[in-house]
């Protein structure tokens, strides 16, 4: 039964204009191997993502932009973190505990983000799950712009079947590794978000590349 109370909890939800949808343990695991690669290649600690500035930079990467000063409301950015039932957090995020996210809010340049954390019950698999989810939102008539953060690798086809028939109208931007072919949606590389909330600059990927330059012509 626990599946399709999670299906009619999505199906029944009031969503806001502005949604990110993430499969938490895929971003989890691409952050770990970035603060791996990062580690050897800049010859420092690599600290845990900021959540906050990671979903921040992917809104921004979406396409939303800072809100006026003189705005009265704030623009609502609903998230929804996806996850396993056997992981109770994203070991390289801090904030990274789904206790600790599910039902918070933080306020930020772009408007307030309102975190819910979705666990993956029994009778279904997260795939299943992610892209029931993500038709949900995708077709929610009050949605106007939605960021996708998928196992890109492995049900990228499914991703892109899902949003075959989305309005049109709607922007939807689709974040992988690397470029993927025949969607009808934006895409954005997930690694430039994930960096900037690694606190990853751009200035010591140049020294490095620099300094493994000067090395080789030795």
């Amino acid at each position: 039964m626990s599946f399709f109370i999670t299906f009619a909890r999505m199906n029944n939800t009031k969503w806001s204009e502005i949604v990110i949808l993430v499969d938490a343990e895929y971003v989890d695991k691409v952050a770990f191997d970035l603060i791996v690669n990062f580690e050897r290649m800049l010859g420092r600690r690599i600290p845990q993502a900021d959540m906050a500035q990671w979903l921040e930079c992917i809104a921004l990467d979406g396409g939303l932009r800072p809100q006026p000063s003189d705005t009265s409301s704030q623009t609502s950015i609903q998230v929804v973190l996806i996850h396993d039932k056997g992981h109770q957090q994203m070991d390289n995020f801090l904030p990274g505990k789904f206790a600790d996210l599910d039902g918070k809010a933080f306020s930020g340049q772009l408007g307030e983000f309102l975190i819910s954390c979705v666990q993956v019950e029994e009778m279904v698999t997260k795939d299943d799950l992610y892209i029931d989810s993500l038709q949900i939102i995708a077709n929610a008539a009050e949605v106007k712009r939605l960021m996708v953060v998928a196992d890109s690798d492995r049900i990228y086809n499914k991703v892109r079947e899902a949003l075959r028939k989305a309005d049109p109208d709607k922007h939807i931007t689709v974040f992988a590794m690397q470029p993927m072919t025949n969607g009808n949606f934006r895409q954005e590389i997930l690694g430039y978000s994930l960096m900037a909330a690694l606190g990853i600059k751009s200035a010591e990927l140049t020294g490095a590349r620099g300094m493994e330059q000067g090395a080789r012509e030795m």
